[in-house]
């Protein structure tokens, strides 16, 4: 019997819908970047780039190729991320807990929440209001962020233990799931 392929290890990075984030894109597909998802273990890099101005899709997949990764990218989904969120989650993986997320626009960030999956928020400061540094500061002080690439495993061990005190916890509530329960509110 023919050895089984090893198992894929996705990083998911969205952008949001409203605002080009170009840096994030490029800082995704920098070496330094990529050596880092492929230390830890990462096989996989999905970009969900909106509009970006510097996104090539033979340049990144030739940037992954170098570091052993394969990468794809798409502009949008006008449905919007859930679901490449929830397939991303388990594409072709032994455990569903081979996957992060980096993100920067609020709506993806409360998606990701809703999945309980590790992020890393990346705030787009040029935008008007920075609401999403805002946010991001206010999830980084719960502990519900994780602040670089080596940091997520510690996260993942947080959330799979949320809520403290050994209570049982739904699989893909959250953080988000868990305030609507204590506030009342039903689905």
């Amino acid at each position: 019997m023919p050895p089984s392929p090893p198992p894929k290890k996705l990083c998911f990075l969205t952008v949001g819908a409203t605002a080009p984030f170009d840096a994030l894109i490029a800082a995704s597909l920098s070496p330094p970047f990529l050596a880092a998802l492929r230390a830890a273990s990462y096989t996989d890099l999905l970009l969900q780039h909106g509009s970006s101005q510097v996104y090539n899709p033979a340049t990144a997949a030739e940037a992954g190729k170098r570091h052993g990764l394969t990468v794809r990218g798409f502009a949008f989904n006008r449905e919007g991320l859930g679901r490449e969120m929830r397939a991303a989650k388990a594409e072709g993986c032994v455990e569903a807990d081979s996957y992060l997320c980096l993100v920067a626009g609020s709506g993806s960030i409360l998606d990701a929440l809703r999945l309980a999956v590790p992020l890393i928020v990346v705030p787009n400061t040029a935008l008007l209001d920075n609401h999403q540094e805002e946010l991001a500061e206010e999830l980084a002080a719960q502990g519900d962020l994780a602040a670089a690439v080596g940091e997520v495993e510690a996260l993942r061990s947080r959330q799979k233990a949320w809520p403290p005190g050994g209570g049982v916890r739904e699989e893909g509530r959250g953080l988000i799931g868990v305030m609507d329960d204590e506030m009342g509110f039903v689905d």
